[in-house]
């Protein structure tokens, strides 16, 4: 069986795009940064030497076997230059037009360990940032702004041009600033603590680029290789490989989110099932981090504009203690009102993310079971040291696919919602419950070589009608699970189209190609790639649902798909196995929109998406205070109406404000959604696999 975090993604980049479970780990506190001496900022021997080695561990081990050429320089070029000024506020055409000369001399750099046209580029921003910082907070403070001006911002450069000289950065500049100050208005703060605010958040941009040492822009631009090659491959250096280690010593405390880093906003990609931030259920995917503060009565610390890695840093902190964070709902959008959200750092348990049943009651006597899986677990030190009974997802189910039997249930549902993986053990036996026996999933190495993972254990302990419920987070080990039901045709997928992980990593400590053994941090490397027993990879594309819901129309701009570099999908010679199962796909499919069509739950999350698409792809916004306050009005209305329409559909009286509305936001905890909007999918799953169960149809075949 092959080592993997196939579900757990511990970095992906440092800058722009970086899901990063650091968020989980609590470490101990780290010395206080200090201004590093700009002519500290060059490369040294131990960092020539990790490159050398880092470019050959790459060539000869990673799944794509990447060629360290010129057309890899150009790459490199534009990711360096993306980490380290994502939204172009900074650098200038003319600044990039004196870089050009190393624009294919950077897979040199590579090949021979001559960083110095890395750090020459650094020492430029740095200069750049200083200066840009000094004359921010000069217009600031000369506060000569003009609110019922008609003009635009475009919040959003990272695809944009840059911009041609320092005139026009003074002019985006002035635009920036007074979108800060009509953003904070908005949030009802007052004029001086705006100043302030700003002030704050406009210096710690120039401090902590200016606290970045020689080892931070090493790790940076060697990412911009990695990144290149593949989004889920990258190296830490070995200060981050130190805290990465305390965290997991440490047995995952924190609040338990992932971040990533976006347009200078720290966003939550996802709350892990049992953790602080989804048991509280004011948190949510798309929801934005601008401040944070510790205990119940620190300093709001402003963090727009931080590095995430710093963000991960302030937000960490002992077990039981108390974290608040400033929160910017992603219904909001980048000039909406915040919202202040009080934590409790916590470790998370096996018990606080394991397999749960509940039983639903339709029409008729029919009675479905429902199995929420909330990740891939399985207790690797109970089971290392001998306990006999440890937990996994497997026996966990095991248990509640027998409770559920003996409670006489019609179905089965098993929900995979939100579900990013785990353990590749737990994903191939979780299946072998539902199957006799046969493959499970198909694993290629770099060198070509396909392993077959199969069923262990050939009872097969349900074997009634089924249906997998998964979404648009549903990734990796919920995706090998997902796919072999299909591909058995054993149950029915319902949904959207999964994350479409598809790919193994594995950590390489990079000492180990020195003889000294010195410590010079560790890659994060994609080794293999899964396929499923019918052949297809889950890598990009994800799992098809065989019904697909409506809802699905954004995830073709989420998960992998959305990633720079990813692997592409592939397939492979299926592996032999049976054909189970018989659901007519067709007719319920047909039933199925009918009833959503009609479904207020459904317009519901229709207009919720509609929304959050048109905010995502929205790149600027009125810098009118009047046209800002009016259209902030108008969506807020537009939302209470939407709101209120779901509370009629479930019976609740209609609440006066949003601000009613946010004291109880939804967030990712079932038990905090009072309004049932985590059950709208759910449910009309329930429908459809009861239209299949009242068909008493034979199962030989699955139609379509």
């Amino acid at each position: 069986m092959l080592a993997t975090w196939d579900g757990v993604q511990i970095m992906k980049s440092l800058t722009k795009l970086l899901p990063i479970a650091a968020l989980l780990f609590t470490v101990v506190a780290t010395a206080k940064p200090t201004v590093v001496s700009i002519d500290e900022l060059r490369g040294n021997e131990q960092q020539r030497q990790t490159a050398l080695i880092i470019t050959q561990v790459m060539q000869k081990f990673h799944y794509r076997k990447p060629q360290i050429d010129d057309r890899m320089s150009l790459a490199m070029f534009d990711r360096y230059l993306e980490s380290l000024d994502s939204n172009r506020s900074f650098f200038s055409a003319g600044d990039i037009e004196r870089f050009e000369r190393y624009r294919d001399e950077l897979d040199d750099s590579l090949r021979t360990g001559r960083l110095e046209p890395a750090y020459r580029i650094f020492r430029r921003f740095r200069g750049l940032v200083e200066e840009r910082i000094s004359r921010a907070i000069d217009l600031l403070e000369a506060n000569e702004f003009d609110f019922d001006r008609d003009e635009t911002y475009q919040y959003d450069r990272s695809e944009a041009e840059w911009l041609p000289d320092r005139a026009a950065l003074d002019d985006l500049w002035r635009k920036r600033i007074k979108n800060d100050i009509l953003s904070l208005r908005l949030s009802g703060k007052e004029e001086d603590e705006i100043e302030d605010t700003l002030r704050r958040r406009y210096q710690g941009v120039a401090r902590r680029v200016k606290q970045m040492a020689s080892e931070d822009v090493f790790q940076t631009f060697i990412n911009a290789f990695t990144l290149s090659v593949e989004p889920h491959t990258s190296y830490m250096s070995p200060r981050l490989s130190e805290n990465f280690d305390i965290g997991m010593r440490l047995s995952l405390q924190g609040i338990g989110a992932v971040l990533r880093s976006e347009n200078e906003f720290t966003e939550i990609q996802s709350t892990v099932p049992g953790g602080p931030a989804a048991r509280s259920g004011e948190l949510k995917g798309g929801d934005r981090i601008v401040g944070v503060a510790q205990g119940d009565t620190g300093v709001m610390e402003d963090v727009v504009g931080w590095r995430l890695q710093d963000v991960v840093d302030l937000i960490r902190g002992p077990k039981d203690s108390v974290v608040r964070l400033n929160v910017l709902p992603s219904s909001q959008g980048v000039g909406g009102r915040t919202r202040e959200v009080t934590l409790i750092r916590d470790q998370i348990k096996l018990e606080d993310k394991a397999a749960k049943k509940e039983i639903i009651e339709l029409d008729g006597g029919l009675r479905l079971g429902v199995i929420e899986i909330p990740a891939f677990y399985r207790d690797f030190g109970a089971q290392a040291a001998g306990v006999k009974n440890f937990r996994s997802t497997t026996r966990d189910v095991r248990v509640l696919l027998e409770q559920l039997q003996a409670d006489s249930v019609h179905g089965i549902i098993v929900d995979l919602r939100r579900n990013g993986g785990g353990s590749l053990s737990e994903a191939t036996e979780l299946t072998g419950l539902f199957i006799e026996k046969g493959p499970v999933v198909q694993v290629r190495d770099s060198s070509g070589k396909v392993e077959v993972e199969r069923d262990p254990d050939p009872e097969q302990v349900y074997a009634g009608p089924l249906a997998v419920l998964v979404d648009r987070n549903s990734a990796s080990a919920s995706e090998i699970f997902a796919g072999a039901i299909q591909d058995y045709h054993r149950g029915l997928i319902l949904g959207e189209p999964t994350f479409g992980k598809g790919t193994v990593q594995t950590l390489v400590d990079l000492s180990r190609f020195l003889r000294s053994r010195e410590d010079i941090g560790r890659l994060r490397l994609t080794m293999a790639q899964f396929f499923r027993v019918g052949g297809d990879s889950t890598q990009h594309r994800g799992v098809m649902p065989d019904i697909v819901f409506p809802t699905a129309m954004g995830a073709a701009e989420h998960g992998e798909r959305a990633l720079d570099n990813a692997l592409p999908w592939a397939e492979i010679r299926p592996a032999a196995h049976a054909q189970l199962g018989v659901y007519p796909v067709s007719s319920l499919r047909n039933a199925s929109q009918l009833r959503v069509a009609k479904n207020p739950g459904f317009q519901f999350l229709l207009a919720e998406e509609e929304d959050l698409l048109a905010l995502e792809k929205r790149k600027t916004v009125s810098l009118r205070e009047p046209e800002r306050r009016t259209e902030w009005e108008q969506r807020e209305k537009t939302r209470l109406e939407r709101r209120n329409r779901l509370r009629e559909f479930r019976g609740l009286p209609p609440l006066a404000s949003l601000e009613e509305e946010d004291d109880k936001p939804p967030g990712d905890d079932p038990e905090k959604d009072e309004e049932g909007i985590m059950r709208i999918m759910l449910e009309e799953s329930a429908n459809i696999l009861a239209d299949h169960v009242r068909s008493k149809r034979p199962r030989t075949a699955l139609l379509d």
